[in-house]
């Protein structure tokens, strides 16, 4: 009888010892969360300085992006390229390429970019973000092959796909790893760094053709093309030495990996009080109660549960941005044009709208640290609805010089203020709400959105502007405005604040289906118990082989 007692107080002790360790796990996970929303923006930096740089480093892919699509849709009245390839004869003189091919050219790059898209959402998560990013840089570096050696427009049809793939990877990789790597308060700003990265590259391609203006012969349009070919090695060079996105190694079952790539992006040495153990309890809890919620990581799962309402609010905050009046912004130099500018002061007034764009993007940093990224959604859409109306009351007598230079101007400012709210919150908001195991697809879905709006807008702006079709001139800007007026609706009733809320604590406001306008760390707090309970399943596989003892 005691030999029984000892056998079953020997047993019963390891039990208790892994429970009491258990509870530990969950509160340690519900503590880093509140330490990490509790430090200070300048702590923040000094303690993932290395995050700041490795995303920093790999967002410059979109800087490719930026500068490839814009280059080609910038060719089409470029003196040099229109006169080799063009199909048309210009009234004006010289060669034109018809609207038809324009249209091939630009369909093509959004078909690729679709593709590029489906594909990054399933290989990196099979085969992680760095192999991911080499792998399709390389790439990359042979389509450009394709335009530089084009003898005719079909072959830039063919480059549109071709480079469109790799491009579409891009577009979702750089945000989706700026989201895993960074903390809280370092997420919208390394997020909405993609979308200055993509107007650095415009405002690139814009000074460039403006500079090359002057070469009458091939080479005024292949440079362009070759200096595609200085990005991809110095981008790859550094996502060697990045680090591997921790959560997909959590995801992948990598503890230690992930822990290491957790060390490698934080500074220990900056003296801020740090506890590597409940970090990495968070994130294994995190990923623990996405389980629970029955988030899975295929496509389909994108469009269960919680997970439904997450790909729609990444969706539509992404096609936002492509119908809030930004088809009808990038018309604003033909007004100039039609008021009077020359061609080359029409190149020069691209570099000063693109420069303008750059300049609201970092404006945008200062407004971000103190307005959530909802409030900049809802009054940036505000803003272009009024300046839509007065564009589009301009355009209602006939047309003048005067008028034109107004038109012009207005939709210049448009676009400064569109950088200034919607540009940058965009690429933070579409990182930040879905889950962190269905991240990568989400997004890509999110951007695939992007890519078939603007594909409509591609065919309705040529129509609408176009002399020869509808010829709504400036009056299209009502029709523009009927649909940000839309989307200012859908923002108020369905788009949540993310600012200062935790992964976990997002996953608990989805799936307890909180209303948007009340999602804050307060509603949050009140389901913090079940993140503990997350925290203690991390290891309840150790606890439920101990009881069996």
């Amino acid at each position: 009888m005691a030999a029984e007692k000892e056998l079953q107080s020997s047993a019963a002790a390891p039990v208790d010892n892994n429970m009491d360790s258990l509870a530990h796990e969950g509160l340690a996970a519900q503590q880093a969360i509140v330490n990490e929303r509790a430090m200070s923006l300048r702590d923040t930096l000094r303690l993932w300085p290395k995050a700041i740089l490795f995303s920093f480093f790999l967002s410059l892919c979109i800087i490719m992006e930026g500068y490839d699509t814009n280059l080609m849709s910038n060719f089409y009245a470029y003196p040099a390229f229109k006169n080799h390839y063009g199909n048309q004869v210009d009234p004006d003189g010289g060669m034109l390429i018809s609207a038809t091919w324009q249209t091939a050219i630009s369909n093509s790059t959004q078909a690729g970019s679709i593709i590029g898209l489906i594909i990054n959402g399933i290989v990196t998560e099979w085969i992680g973000f760095k192999k991911s990013m080499i792998f399709f840089m390389v790439f990359l570096i042979g389509a450009v092959f394709i335009p530089f050696f084009s003898t005719g427009l079909p072959m830039f049809v063919a480059a549109g796909i071709v480079q469109g793939i790799p491009w579409g990877v891009f577009q979702t990789l750089a945000v989706t790893y700026a989201a895993d790597i960074c903390p809280v308060h370092l997420r919208t700003y390394m997020t909405s760094w993609i979308n200055m990265c993509w107007v650095i590259g415009i405002l690139l391609s814009s000074g460039i053709l403006r500079g090359l203006m002057s070469i009458e012969g091939q080479w005024g349009y292949r440079i362009p093309f070759a200096l595609q070919w200085i990005w991809p090695l110095p981008i790859i060079a550094v996502t060697f030495m990045a680090p591997e996105s921790p959560w997909w190694l959590v995801r992948k079952g990598r503890l230690d990996e992930a822990r290491a790539a957790v060390l490698q992006i934080v500074n220990l040495d900056a003296g801020i009080p740090f506890d590597i153990d409940a970090h990495m309890e968070m994130m294994q809890a995190t990923n623990q109660l996405e389980i629970e919620i029955s988030t899975g990581t295929h496509y389909w799962d994108c469009f269960r549960g919680s997970d439904l309402r997450r790909t729609e609010i990444s969706s539509i905050t992404w096609v936002v941005q492509a119908l809030c009046g930004v088809p009808f912004m990038s018309y604003a130099t033909q007004f100039l044009v039609q008021a009077g500018l020359g061609p080359q002061d029409a190149y020069s007034l691209n570099v000063g709208k693109d420069a303008l764009q750059l300049f609201g993007c970092v404006c945008a940093w200062y407004i971000m640290t103190h307005v959530g990224r909802r409030t900049m959604y809802l009054y940036g859409l505000i803003f272009m609805f009024v300046i839509l109306i007065v564009v589009g009351c301009i355009g209602i007598p006939a047309q003048n010089e005067a008028r034109s230079w107004a038109i012009g101007s207005l939709l210049i400012v448009m676009l400064f203020f569109f950088q200034l709210s919607l540009g940058p919150a965009c690429y933070s908001l579409v990182a930040e709400m879905p889950s962190t195991r269905l991240r990568t697809k989400t997004v890509a879905l999110a951007r695939a959105a992007y890519n078939i709006a603007g594909l409509a807008t591609g065919f309705l702006m040529p129509q609408m502007i176009g002399r020869n079709a509808w010829d709504w001139g400036a009056k299209t800007a009502f029709f523009w405005a009927g649909i940000t007026l839309l989307c200012g609706i859908w923002v108020f009733f369905r788009l949540p604040e993310p600012k200062g809320l935790t992964y976990a604590e997002l996953d608990l406001l989805f799936e307890h289906r909180v209303s948007a306008r009340k999602f804050g760390p307060e509603a949050a707090s009140q389901f913090a118990v079940e993140l503990t309970m997350a925290g203690e399943k991390t290891d309840g596989a150790g606890a439920h082989h101990a009881e069996q003892v």
